[in-house]
């Protein structure tokens, strides 16, 4: 037997040791010269593993507070606060449900994150009190990082395009966006992809590391626009009054009255065509209502220069403008 075995261990004398306090229990001298791995090191673990459990929770429940809107959605959540608003108030229902979703997925964000720190903190802690390098595992680690990253590019690139949305308020839930290969209303916005349906109700699924320029119609205000054809014989100034006078008289009424946030403006000619001449008129609208202002408009003036005695131009319908709108 190895002399060195045998000796007795001079932590046993050491009051308000562990090895004191094992020896006293036990009487045994191997236990308490090993009270250190036996005892000390596995409460130091369950006592970081149970702060860490605790801080996160902590910050979890911090970060559900102030994600979640009150006052039924009415009021901002704190978490959004510091960053940019670009919604409307004027989208009502909307604007609850995008707010809503914006701080759900950002305070998500800041859940896994706050896990990964919290945890991989802890997990350096515990390896540190069982004695092991962590140099060589901080290595390996950064290595297996960097390899992850190229192997996952575009996952990162959608990822880190969908923060930047989320902060920067690009689009949201609710807004009538372009985004080149498709166009429509924004059902749902994640980190990954964001998910919209067209006006022939397709829904689309777009990678938001794909997106390259967002054309949103429903930011600040919105624009009617519409071209009403003429033929080239029709009194230009007496057309202007008719349509600034029908134009007036529709929106000043209901439904129109709600979504108008401007008069009417007549601007005259806009362009001639081999058919005739078009005139131009525009209103200031709600955002994302300018189509329905459009039709309703169209409706009403081809009505009041019919009555007015106006004749569509040749090889055209009345009222058949380009009916474009566009949000600025």
């Amino acid at each position: 037997m190895n002399p060195l075995l045998s000796e007795t261990p001079a932590c046993i004398n050491e009051q308000g040791t562990w090895c004191y306090q094992v020896f006293q229990i036990t009487h045994n001298e191997w236990l308490a010269a090993s009270a250190g791995w036996l005892v000390a090191k596995p409460i130091k673990i369950v006592l970081i593993l149970i702060v860490a459990f605790l801080i996160r929770l902590l910050i979890r429940k911090l970060i559900d507070r102030i994600s979640t809107p009150r006052n039924n959605g009415r009021k901002l959540p704190a978490l959004l606060r510091p960053l940019r608003e670009r919604a409307p108030d004027l989208l009502g229902a909307t604007v609850t449900e995008r707010r809503r979703q914006r701080a759900k997925t950002i305070g998500s964000v800041l859940k896994s994150v706050t896990s990964f720190i919290v945890f991989g903190l802890a997990f350096m802690q515990v390896l540190a009190e069982l004695g092991i390098n962590l140099g060589p595992i901080i290595a390996s680690a950064g290595i297996v990082g960097v390899a992850l990253g190229f192997g996952a590019q575009n996952l990162v690139k959608d990822f880190l395009s969908g923060m930047f949305m989320m902060v920067e308020d690009q689009y949201g839930v609710g807004d009538v966006i372009d985004i080149g290969e498709a166009s429509g209303t924004v059902e749902a916005v994640g980190l990954r992809i964001t998910t919209l349906r067209d006006m022939k109700g397709t829904v689309w699924y777009v990678r938001n590391g794909e997106v390259l320029r967002v054309g949103n119609s429903s930011q600040g205000y919105a624009n009617a626009v519409i071209d009403v054809p003429l033929s080239y014989t029709a009194d230009v100034d007496r057309a202007v009054v008719v349509l600034k006078d029908a134009a007036s008289a529709a929106v000043a009424g209901e439904p129109l009255s709600a979504n108008v946030l401007e008069p009417p403006e007549v601007l005259g000619v806009e362009k001639v065509t081999p058919e005739g001449i078009e005139i131009r008129m525009t209103v200031k609208t709600r955002p994302g209502k300018q189509w329905t202002v459009q039709r309703a408009l169209r409706a009403s003036v081809i009505a009041a220069l019919e009555e007015a005695g106006f004749e569509p131009p040749l090889g055209r319908f009345l009222g058949q403008g380009n009916g474009t709108g566009t949000a600025q």
